[in-house]
């Protein structure tokens, strides 16, 4: 019987979602930059064979989410290395991903890096990445090379080469200011590999030079450097799920309560890697806490040197003298506030939400937090008002559920008390018609209404509540600096615009201004 998708709660999130059969083991791997439009594909017809038969046997999929889609892409081939499903390719030659390497040699120059199967860097010197763009690497190091006079020979020779005469070196086999020199090129270019703001000057320079380039109608030099550009966001992008920064002796924990029970996510890092991750949860009943399972946890499993969490559990000091003993080493708890461990934590807390949650969509748990909400807003209704003239303002209303717009549930109105355009006056008129017709109906409230509009037009509407006696989670959305307005806070909260939450909040709020246009004018066409 093969698996009814529209029953399971798939966020649209970056991650790596986990097939596994009836027996809890796992078929098959894969990653996404948005999950649910990536595993619901799996389910549409006319699918090759071996498709078919993989989605046959899916009895459960399990989601783990990213910040983005190279996240995914490094976790999902770690996660394929450790579980090696039977459904997946696994690459003999592991080299899906490599790592920039300044040498340790008097005059360091830039080399690729790979990990073998073990993790281990080939080579010495000192690591920079990864890097998950093979041919914009290449052609960025070469870049790199000329740019900070980084020489290419792999003995010094005894006089000035080819690349001297070029202006891709400037010859420390040579000439004794070069040699002084040189130290300084280096430290310039790991600045830029460690992605500081010298990246920023950098490409900077380029884009003038770009300019420059075109303006003399050097019009293949300008595409160059334009290409050269695009390939140096690569070394940009920041990864959680490797990092050469990170110990290669710790463990992540985060932890979460929710309804006395406590769900524990833990990610292990081997060489700085993140190879797997595992989840755990328990009831709190008696002496059950955070501090018991830890102890609990390395009564079993190796004990690394240091365990790092998203917060200190209770009698740390006695945790890490027990743990210490055992493993013949110090042992250190950690909570970090900031850095690439913070980054790490932060990633696991979010998949705890997804956890914790059962499927709930982590945006709609977010406005919970934000909101400081009872509840999971499940279901919202947002107003607007569309004015045209004086003579033509109507109101509008969309109904948000799970996330998604339910197109049955939207109203409109005719504004029947106001004259001339007063918005804050409208919007008091349709809020308070709608939630009294509820409330004399009995029927279902939602979880939260939204407003479209500034702390005026939600005051207008908290009023309309207030007057008719509805309790009911009330915000407003300004449509400029994309602000959230609330009733408790003085100052109007702001989101990343790449934010689920406020996506889904500007979805309901263009969704209302939409049916509300498209009401407006149907009435004007047919009064005229």
């Amino acid at each position: 019987m093969i698996l009814d998708i529209t029953k399971i709660s798939i966020p649209s999130h970056p991650g790596i979602y986990i097939m596994k059969d009836k027996a809890d083991t796992i078929l098959y791997i894969g990653k996404a930059k948005n999950l649910k439009n990536r595993v619901k594909s799996y389910f549409l017809k006319n699918q090759n064979y071996k498709t078919q038969k993989l989605v046959e046997k899916i009895s459960d999929i399990e989601f783990v989410l990213t910040d983005n889609e190279e996240e995914a892409f490094l976790l999902e081939a770690n996660m394929i290395k450790r579980y090696r499903p039977p459904y997946n390719i696994e690459l003999k030659d592991q080299q899906r991903y490599t790592y920039l390497r300044i040498t340790n040699e008097e005059f360091p120059r830039l080399m690729v890096a790979r990990r073998t199967r073990t993790g281990q860097f080939l080579g010495g010197g000192r690591v920079y990445g990864p890097f998950t763009h093979g041919s914009s690497k290449m052609l960025s190091i070469g870049l790199l090379r000329k740019t900070f006079k980084i020489r290419i020979c792999k003995k010094l020779p005894k006089e000035a080469c080819l690349e001297y005469h070029l202006g891709n070196c400037e010859a420390p086999c040579q000439f004794e200011q070069a040699r002084q020199d040189y130290n300084k090129h280096v430290a310039d270019l790991e600045s830029i590999l460690r992605g500081k703001q010298k990246l920023g000057e950098f490409t900077r320079t380029l884009e003038n030079e770009m300019k420059q380039a075109s303006e003399n109608m050097q019009y293949e030099k300008a595409k160059e450097i334009h290409e050269t550009l695009q390939r140096l966001g690569n070394l940009q992008i920041k990864q959680k799920m490797e990092s050469t920064k990170i110990g290669s002796n710790e463990e992540y924990f985060g932890i979460k309560i929710k309804d006395q029970t406590a769900y524990i996510m833990s990610f292990k890092l081997s060489n700085g890697v993140i190879k797997d991750r595992n989840k755990f949860s328990f009831d709190l009943v008696g002496d059950n806490s955070f501090s018991s399972f830890l102890s609990q946890y390395y009564s079993t499993n190796s004990i690394p040197r240091f365990v790092i969490v998203n917060e200190i559990p209770d009698k740390k000091e006695i945790l890490e003298e027990v743990l210490s003993r055992e493993a013949g080493t110090n042992v250190s708890i950690i909570s970090p506030t900031s850095g690439k461990r913070r980054e790490i934590i932060n990633l696991i807390m979010k998949n705890l939400l997804l956890i914790a949650t059962k499927g709930v969509d982590p945006a709609l748990i977010e406005l919970q937090e934000i909101l400081n909400l009872k509840n999971v807003p499940n279901k919202i209704e947002c107003f607007d008002i569309s004015n045209h003239g004086r003579d033509y303002a109507v109101g509008s209303m969309s109904c948000m559920v799970e996330g998604k717009p339910q197109k049955s549930g939207y109203r409109k109105f005719r504004i029947k008390s106001v004259q001339g355009q007063d918005d804050f006056a409208m919007i008091n008129e349709i809020v308070k018609r709608r939630y009294l017709k509820l409330k004399e109906e009995k029927s279902e409230m939602p979880d939260m209404v939204l407003i479209d509009g500034g702390r005026g037009q939600l005051n207008a509407a908290l009023d309309a509540l207030y007057a008719i006696g509805v309790d009911i989670p009330c915000i407003s959305l300004a449509k400029e600096n994309e602000e959230i307005y609330h009733p408790d806070q003085i100052k109007p909260i702001s989101l990343p615009r790449n934010s689920q939450a406020l996506k889904i909040l500007q979805h309901a709020r263009d969704e209302a201004h939409r049916f509300g246009v498209s009401y407006n004018s149907a009435i004007r066409k047919f009064t005229n």
